[in-house]
């Protein structure tokens, strides 16, 4: 690890800070449109917390694709200057309509930063390292949900400048976007994918730039410079991905929202449901988006030294557990306690998720493949209100918890019979 190693993680940490904060921004939205004076009817509602998904379908295989043809970085700029586009215009949004339409271009954005994160990290770190600073990215970058939603919870009362709480989170956000496409300018290229676009003269920079920053000599000399390989060339054999391999893990990351997004985005309302204030219902928002950074940050020092497989099983398995538990508690303080343990699981579960799926995909197509497996993530993720919302009105909390356990059971199945992960070796460059 580098000085530059963690430069590229800070980067990386801002970026996703502000794109967890704008997806947890959902649930704020969700208890405040819900309750008066909004009173929004559930339809609505549903149209709105759907629309950020609906747009990270469609964004993430975009740019998966932007990151194989223009690079890692570049893709990555582009998806934050658009987030900021998005939280600016839903800020200045004067109704339903106009909100919702802003949301959906945020969505857009926000669908393909973190698998292209993901991505970029996993051919920049060392090979011993990836999975922790991965968790570490993820770890902070959690914070961002706590953040916004304390953010509204202690602006809400005083409205500065006559500007409702959400719009101050909305351009707070907005800026901290713009500020991670500038300093993404300051880091280098992902070396793995400059030299599958067939720039080997560029991938042998940007690795001497990792070079220069811990004064390391080149294992070889540079001698004459390579010569390069036109970008059009087709891609090795051994280079094309497997379809088996694609098929499992558009498959887990559509299966993984219904648990890992569908709990945190609708715990508020299950909390109305019980009887609770909207004013309790924001506090458990908060508080309960506390335990992924706890949570993943406490896995990182060991998560090299785990089967991937293994653990994804375990937490599946945990999070049904609790959200049977969950269903059944009415005291507020089990209610937290409970909502800390579902998150900090579910965090880790898609954090080790995107460790294993980065591993074992090849270079030339990782990024395509990645995005087009989270845009499955997303139209599961633009489903579940329309799915989980109704479960709830009709059959309480265990009818909508009964969904998330039968989804959950069948993403443990599918990891059982998946490949192993690659811990503390190289990413896989073909299969």
């Amino acid at each position: 690890m580098s000085r530059l190693h963690w430069v590229i993680l800070a980067v990386s940490t801002l970026g996703v800070f502000t794109d967890i904060a704008e997806v947890a921004l959902s649930n704020a939205l969700a208890a405040i449109f819900l309750a008066p004076p909004h009173n929004l009817p559930r339809s609505s509602l549903s149209l709105l917390l759907a629309s950020v998904f609906a747009g990270g379908a469609i964004g993430a295989p975009v740019f998966g694709l932007l990151g194989d043809r223009l690079g890692r970085k570049r893709a990555l700029q582009i998806s934050l200057v658009l987030m900021t586009i998005g939280s600016l215009a839903a800020a200045m949004s004067t109704g339903l309509t106009a909100l919702t339409a802003a949301r959906a271009v945020s969505g857009f954005a926000i669908g393909g930063f973190p698998p292209l994160v993901a991505t970029y990290l996993a051919e920049v770190m060392p090979p011993r390292r990836r999975g922790a600073m991965l968790m570490i990215c993820a770890g902070i970058g959690f914070l961002g949900g706590s953040a916004v939603i304390l953010l509204v919870q202690i602006l809400a009362p005083a409205t500065p400048l006559g500007i409702e709480a959400w719009r101050w989170a909305l351009i707070l956000g907005a800026g901290l976007a713009a500020l991670a496409a500038g300093l993404f300018a300051c880091v280098p290229e992902s070396p793995r994918w400059l030299a599958s676009a067939g720039r080997p003269v560029a991938a042998w920079e940007a690795c001497r730039r990792f070079e220069d920053a811990v004064g390391a000599q080149p294992a070889t000399p540079l001698g004459e410079p390579p010569r390069p390989v036109p970008p059009e060339a087709p891609a090795p054999a051994g280079e094309r991905p497997v379809p088996h391999r694609t098929a499992l893990f558009i498959a887990l990351y559509t299966l993984a929202p219904w648990a890992t997004l569908g709990f945190p985005l609708l715990s508020a309302v299950v909390l109305l449901e019980k009887g609770f204030k909207v004013e309790q219902s924001l506090v458990f928002a908060g508080l309960s988006l506390l335990g992924p950074p706890l949570g993943t940050l406490l896995t990182a020092p060991v998560v090299d030294r785990l089967e991937r497989r293994g653990c994804l099983a375990a937490l599946a398995g945990t999070m049904a557990a609790l959200g049977t538990v969950f269903a059944a508690s009415t005291g507020f303080v089990t209610l937290v306690l409970l909502g800390i343990a579902f998150n900090t699981a579910a965090a880790t579960y898609g954090a080790i998720l995107s460790i294993y799926a980065t591993e074992l995909l090849p270079t030339r197509r990782r990024a395509s493949i990645l995005t087009c497996a989270w845009a499955g993530g997303r139209i599961a993720s633009a489903l579940a209100p329309f799915v989980l919302l109704p479960a709830l009105a009709a059959y309480g909390p265990h009818g909508m918890f009964a969904v998330i356990t039968a989804v959950l059971v069948a993403s443990g199945a599918l990891l059982l019979a998946g490949p192993r992960g690659l811990s503390g070796k190289p990413v896989a460059q073909n299969l």
